[in-house]
């Protein structure tokens, strides 16, 4: 009998596996064998999902609520999502107009399956989170990526994303607060970016998964608060994983133009279908909440971020970006670069981070994973004690 090679798409065969989720992988299994391994590569905050959201979700099952919800998500989630963003980001969409989605990360990719065709263009900054080109990659559309530079506060400008558009150019991705950088837009930079998706007739689409980790004075922004012309092209992306610590439950939602939405829906309707139900009803506590977990929240963060990012600045041959929001450092490694550490010759972010888990057991993520080898991204989603024992291992890797 002969062997079978089981057929596999095109579009399979051109994305690669997240770089962030196999060095996680691998430090968690290295940790299950009794290895002191401290992650700095995780995307989620430490603490466990608040006690009252837990309780909300019980009781929903208690009561039944463990059956199907419109594809779209439930109605009443959909009214307090429209009132949360009318509320807190000056955004005014309609329930029919949001989309829950099986955590923001779904609601990214079904969008980008709603709206991208081959051969359109998606113009993304550069360096930015690892899903988004492998996204536009499975709709068979291509991404265009602009330069920033931590000098420049990561920020984009109106020269380089002119360099970057074209007549196939369809979208511009934003995120800020930023995955990997930390960087936050201020609003001269957000309202530079809407002229620009105007001008080329662009949709905008806004990652503002992190906009509760936001450390400056102003707070977070979102971009389609400028004017009802430039929300009438965006799509707002947000969710509940990073602010209430609800990684696991998969609760994402996308607001957004009518046409686009219902698009959306529909492609949702034949895929996943809703949302879990009872982490639905649970998120919807979880907006209701009056109390000042969050601002609690962020202040630990604030803390965190103040520590490691002095304590990785004071490395040799190490430079690092302060961040203003997320909780991620994204410190520049690349003088390390052709030299040896502990053995073994560094010529890349990876080599980096692979040498850096075997020897000193501290996980962290290449930064080629995000379009930029010079990086790494250094998490300070975990205790102070944690980060403190982290850097001695770097400053002690470094040292040889």
């Amino acid at each position: 009998m002969g062997s079978f090679e089981p057929p596999l798409s095109d579009r399979a065969s051109a994305v690669t596996p997240s770089v962030t989720l196999t060095i996680t992988a691998k430090a968690k299994k290295m940790k299950a064998k009794g290895l002191d391994v401290i992650n700095l590569a995780a995307g989620e905050p430490d603490f466990n999902t608040p006690d009252f959201i837990i309780d909300a979700a019980i009781q929903a099952m208690r009561e039944g609520k463990t059956k199907y919800t419109p594809a779209v998500g439930l109605p009443a989630f959909r009214e307090k999502i429209s009132r949360k963003l009318s509320e807190e980001n000056g955004l005014s969409y309609d329930p029919q107009q949001i989309v829950v989605g099986v955590g923001a990360k779904h609601s990214l990719y079904t969008l980008l399956q709603a709206i991208l065709n081959p051969g359109d263009r998606i113009i993304l900054p550069d360096p930015c989170w690892v899903s988004y080109k492998e996204m536009a990659l499975l709709t068979g559309a291509e991404p265009i990526f602009v330069p920033t530079k931590a000098e420049d506060k990561f920020a984009l400008h109106r020269e380089d994303l002119e360099k970057a558009v074209t007549a196939d150019s369809k979208v511009i991705l934003i995120n800020s607060p930023s995955n990997p950088t930390g960087a936050v837009y201020d609003m001269e930079t957000l309202k530079m970016v809407a002229d620009f998706a105007v001008a080329h007739n662009l949709l905008i689409i806004s990652d503002e998964i992190y906009e509760k980790l936001v450390y400056t004075d102003t707070g977070h922004l979102s971009i389609g608060s400028i004017s009802q012309e430039v929300l009438g092209r965006t799509v707002t992306v947000n969710g509940l994983s990073k602010s209430h610590s609800m990684t696991g439950w998969r609760i994402g939602y996308a607001a957004g133009p009518l046409s686009v939405m219902q698009a959306v829906g529909k492609i949702q309707s034949h895929s996943t279908s809703n949302a879990t139900s009872f982490c639905q009803w649970a998120s919807i506590a979880a907006l209701d909440d009056e109390s000042d977990l969050l601002e609690k929240n962020l202040e630990i963060f604030r803390k965190r971020r103040d520590l490691i990012h002095g304590l990785i600045s004071k490395l040799e041959g190490v430079s690092c970006f302060m961040p203003d929001g997320a909780f991620y450092l994204f410190p520049d490694v690349s003088s390390w670069y052709g030299k040896e550490i502990q053995g073994r010759k560094i010529n890349s972010s990876l080599d980096f981070c692979e040498h850096l888990l075997d020897t000193e057991l501290v996980a962290a993520v290449p930064g080629v994973a995000f379009g930029a080898d010079s990086c790494i991204r250094v998490s300070y989603a975990t205790s102070e004690s944690e980060l403190e024992k982290a850097a001695k291992r770097i400053e002690s890797f470094l040292r040889g």
